[in-house]
């Protein structure tokens, strides 16, 4: 869907400009924009490559099995359903860590990761569910999102950032005085998403239950 969009953007862009006669600056607009895209990559590449790393080191020190264990309480609270000791706990406080240090990018494979053991859980419980390798279970091909599923998906957008690296990577790159600024603003901001977000499902899981 977003495929179609950008390109029903870029062509209504070009019609508009060739109407108007300003062919020209757009495509001044087009190939600068092209340069500025390259910039940003290369900038972004290169803080996602220091936090990465430093989550590395951080994972081989036993800090962020620290960090997991210390999240068990929250988690087992956001996710009654998960059987103790189940593989989805640890990806899904994974995936919580790297958000909250503000690596959007990083979180991404542990989230996948906690999606698919969720998906299994599903298939342990009886549950009709789509596999994502063309496995069926409960004899009808559907996509089911579970409770849990969608309690981690909203935790994940509303995630609390500590850090928001790609914020800062972007402000440095259009030349901002002070990049690190939006760490207050992000904090606060981050930090009020989430609670709405854990009331919400508190609230839309009790009525489930009930």
């Amino acid at each position: 869907m977003l495929n179609y969009i950008w390109a029903a953007m870029i062509v209504l862009g070009v019609i508009f400009g060739a109407i108007n006669g300003n062919m020209k600056e757009v495509t001044e607009a087009a190939l600068q924009s092209a340069g500025e895209a390259v910039s940003l990559c290369i900038a972004t590449a290169g803080i996602m490559a220091f936090w990465v790393g430093l989550m590395e080191v951080a994972e081989s020190s036993g800090l962020i099995l620290k960090l997991t264990r210390m999240l068990s309480p929250f988690v087992s609270f956001m996710f009654p359903g998960i059987p103790k000791g189940h593989k989805a706990k640890d990806y899904i406080s994974m995936n919580i860590i790297a958000n909250v240090l503000g690596l959007g990018w990083a979180c991404t494979p542990a989230g996948l990761k906690a999606m698919e053991e969720l998906a299994k859980l599903e298939v342990e419980r009886g549950n009709a569910a789509y596999l994502g390798d063309g496995k069926v279970a409960g004899g009808k091909r559907e996509r089911i999102a579970s409770n849990e599923m969608c309690t981690f998906l909203i935790l994940n957008i509303s995630s609390l950032q500590l850090i928001p690296v790609n914020m800062i990577a972007y402000r440095q790159q259009y030349g901002s005085v002070n990049p690190a600024g939006i760490i207050g603003p992000a904090i606060m901001a981050t930090f009020v998403s989430t609670a709405v977000a854990v009331v919400y499902c508190k609230v839309k899981d009790r009525r489930r239950r009930g």
